[in-house]
């Protein structure tokens, strides 16, 4: 019998399960994962499948940063649309528990790609995880002090005297005294509360803070949809500060191994995300039982409307999603060092893999 093979021409392998990891949302003690452990188990799933029209397809799974929110719309739509299976992709979508569990699943061949947060990215790259970026998609970071309206507060100064609930040991609370410098204030001009990350919607509902540290195509609209009162932002992006957030990652292991396959999924995603923002509420229906815990229709539709305006810096304007500038990509290495999450910075392609991202 002649063995199928995948779309990039060669005999398929069987690749190991992929298997969730409980994690939260902080960087603070991320270590290498043991990759003997994680990966001497065999398993009998076949690394292809067969589609709709007889097409062999490859069997890829891609591990979120959390549970399914809006701005993961177009991984549901694109997989709806049928854009991996043109580029020969059977997608197959699993919730996350924090881009630093992601980070590590995917360097350790649990996952065969992920979607994180750059700064787990680079903090994994540090501590010894094999792991590259095919393309950060958000270039504008969502990081924003998110507070109700009725707070006064108007500009970064008018957080003086205020108590903000933060997670210590995550980008936001290591970013935040950066952000504070970058508008004239102190550390001790505010007061951070450690809060958990589940905990800091209710501390900001009950008055226990005045603000949160949370993402603006995040925590933004959930708060306001259960307070039922409007919600305002001090993104850190247009008061001085930006780096890069989340983007597709791919363990060093699977990009050596098939190369082909990570360019194909680079362009898949890229194409979309493409789609998506040209159809934002079909790409949000296509959400639809994704996850019990998905957010109401109209959240996850104000959480994808204010992804989309993250997608580009100046340099990326006008380019398919997930093109990236090496010159970005030094700023935001820049920004992780000064802030301690980077203590011995590499160069730039130690951390992205340009040759297989998403080009044009």
């Amino acid at each position: 019998m002649t063995p199928r093979r995948t779309p990039s021409g060669r005999t398929p392998t069987r690749r190991t399960p992929t298997r969730r990891t409980p994690t939260g949302r902080t960087l603070a003690g991320l270590v290498p994962l043991l990759l003997v452990a994680a990966t001497a188990c065999g398993g009998d799933e076949p690394a292809t499948t067969t589609g709709a029209d007889g097409k062999t397809l490859d069997k890829v799974t891609l591990t979120l940063n959390w549970y399914p929110y809006g701005e993961h719309a177009p991984f549901y739509y694109g997989k709806q649309q049928k854009i991996f299976e043109k580029h020969g992709i059977d997608l197959q979508i699993q919730a996350g528990q924090g881009s630093q569990k992601t980070v590590q699943a995917t360097g350790a061949g649990q996952t065969d790609f992920g979607w994180a947060d750059t700064p787990a990215v680079l903090a994994g790259v540090e501590s010894g995880v094999p792991v590259k970026s095919l393309g950060v998609f958000l270039q504008t970071t969502p990081a924003s002090v998110q507070f109700f309206g009725d707070q006064g507060i108007k500009e970064p100064a008018d957080l003086k005297g205020k108590t903000v609930a933060g997670t210590t040991g995550d980008a936001l609370s290591r970013t935040f005294p950066a952000f504070l410098k970058a508008n004239g204030l102190s550390e001790g001009d505010v007061k951070v509360q450690n809060t958990d990350p589940a905990g800091k919607i209710a501390a900001v509902i009950s008055g226990k803070t005045d603000a949160l540290l949370g993402y603006a195509s995040d925590q933004g609209p959930i708060m306001q949809d259960k307070a039922k009162k409007d919600v305002s932002y001090l993104r850190f992006s247009e008061h001085g500060l930006n780096f890069f957030s989340n983007g597709l990652i791919i363990g060093e292991r699977t990009l050596k191994a098939d190369k082909d396959l990570a360019t194909r999924m680079a362009k898949a995603v890229s194409e979309s995300w493409t789609a998506a923002e040209k159809a934002p509420g079909p790409a949000v229906a296509a959400m639809d039982g994704a996850s019990g815990q998905l957010p109401p229709e109209k959240v996850l539709s104000e959480q994808f409307e204010t992804t989309l305006t993250l997608l580009h810096t100046e340099a990326t304007e006008g380019k398919a999603p997930g093109v990236n500038d090496e010159a970005d990509w030094q700023r935001t290495i820049d920004v992780f060092k000064e802030a301690g999450m980077v203590q011995e910075a590499k160069p730039v392609t130690d951390y992205w893999a340009s040759d297989a991202a998403v080009k044009g």
